[in-house]
C-alpha cells in the first residue's frame, strides 16, 4: 500500500503553498516526519495523495533575531535549536524542552513545526513555546500572518491550521530582558522511548524579591495545550515567599484539569506530583531571573 502518489519539494513558501493548493487528491505538508508517517501506517492518519515536504525551503530554516524578535523557522530540526546560542540566550525553556524529544536521531529529523502542527496538549515543544509567549507565523495563498500561540489549538490532536492551504512557517518569541528567565521540567516514563508523564514550564520576570510577571504552562492540563492564567494572576506582583508559592500551587490545582492515559498515568497521580514538578520549575526559573538581574 502506497502511503502517497506524488512527493513535493517545493524551494520557496509561496511554492509550497501552491503545491498544496494545485494538488490533485489530498495534500499533506511534510517536516520531520517522525509523527506523520507513523501515523499514516498505523492507521491513525489520513493516507495523502500528494506530500509536500518542507525541508528545501530557506525561510523556514533560519534561527535569527527580526526587527528585534527572536525568528525559529518552522522546519528547523529540534536539534539545531539545542545547539544555538540565540535560543539559548533568550528561550532557554525551549531548549531544555527540545532536549527532551525522543532521542538523538529523531532530534536531527524532528522540527519544532511538527511538534505544534501535530496539536498534542503536551508536546515538548509547545509547552515551552506557551510559557514563552510565542507568536506563529503562518502563510496563505494571500500571505502570512502572525497568530497568538494558543489560537492553533482545537483539541487533542485538532490543528487550527488548515493543511490543505496554510502552512505554520515560523515562531516569534520576545528576546530575553536583565531580569528574565525560563525553564521547562519534566516527570517521564521510560519505555522505550521516554515519554513525558507531566510536562511544566515556567518564565519569570524578576525585580528584586517580587514577581513582576510570569507565565507558566502545564501538559496536559487540558484539550489544548494549558497555561495556569489563575496562578499567574496570583503571583504577579507578589513578593516572592515559600509560602506564596504554595498558595500558587493550590491556584493551579484549581484551574488544571487532569486526565488519565493508560499508556502514562492516572488524572490522580498527575494531580498529585505536579506539586513538587511545579514548585521545582517556578524556583529554577527564579534563580535564574536572579542571576540575569545581575
Amino acid at each position: 500500500m502506497n502511503l502517497w502518489q506524488e512527493f513535493r519539494r517545493p524551494t520557496s513558501i509561496s511554492e509550497a503553498i501552491e503545491d498544496l493548493i494545485k494538488a490533485p487528491g489530498p495534500a499533506i505538508p511534510l517536516a520531520g516526519g517522525t509523527d506523520l508517517l507513523l501515523d499514516m501506517k498505523q492507521g491513525r492518519h489520513s493516507l495523502a495523495h500528494t506530500l509536500v515536504d518542507l525541508t528545501g525551503i530557506s525561510e523556514m530554516n533560519v534561527i535569527e533575531i527580526r526587527q528585534g524578535v527572536l525568528f525559529i523557522g518552522a522546519a528547523v530540526p529540534v536539534s539545531r535549536i539545542i545547539d544555538n546560542d540565540l535560543v539559548n540566550n533568550n528561550a532557554r525553556a525551549l531548549v531544555e524542552a527540545c532536549s527532551l524529544i525522543a532521542g538523538p536521531q529523531v532530534r536531527n529529523t524532528a522540527t519544532l513545526g511538527g511538534n505544534v502542527a501535530h496539536a498534542l496538549p503536551a508536546a515538548d515543544g509547545t509547552i515551552a513555546l506557551v510559557a514563552l509567549n510565542a507568536q506563529a507565523e503562518v502563510a496563505y495563498s494571500e500571505g502570512t500572518k502572525r497568530l497568538p500561540f494558543l489560537t492553533l489549538f482545537q483539541g487533542p490532536g485538532k490543528s487550527a491550521i488548515d493543511k490543505s492551504c496554510e502552512l505554520i512557517t515560523g515562531f516569534y518569541i520576545e528576546r530575553a530582558l536583565r531580569g528574565q528567565a525560563s525553564c521547562f521540567k519534566r516527570i517521564m516514563r521510560p519505555q522505550g522511548v521516554a515519554l513525558p508523564i507531566l510536562n511544566c514550564s515556567v518564565w519569570v520576570y524578576r525585580e528584586g524579591d517580587r514577581v513582576k510577571d510570569t507565565r507558566i504552562a502545564v501538559g496536559p492540563g487540558g484539550p489544548t495545550p494549558f497555561r495556569a492564567t489563575e496562578t499567574e494572576s496570583f503571583l504577579r506582583n507578589q513578593a516572592f515567599s515559600d509560602a506564596v508559592l504554595t498558595q500558587a500551587i493550590d491556584k493551579l490545582l484549581s484551574q488544571a484539569k487532569f486526565r488519565t492515559s493508560p499508556r502514562r498515568a492516572s488524572a490522580d497521580y498527575r494531580q498529585y506530583i505536579v506539586r513538587d514538578l511545579f514548585r521545582d520549575t517556578f524556583m529554577t526559573t527564579w534563580e535564574r531571573a536572579g542571576e540575569s538581574a545581575k
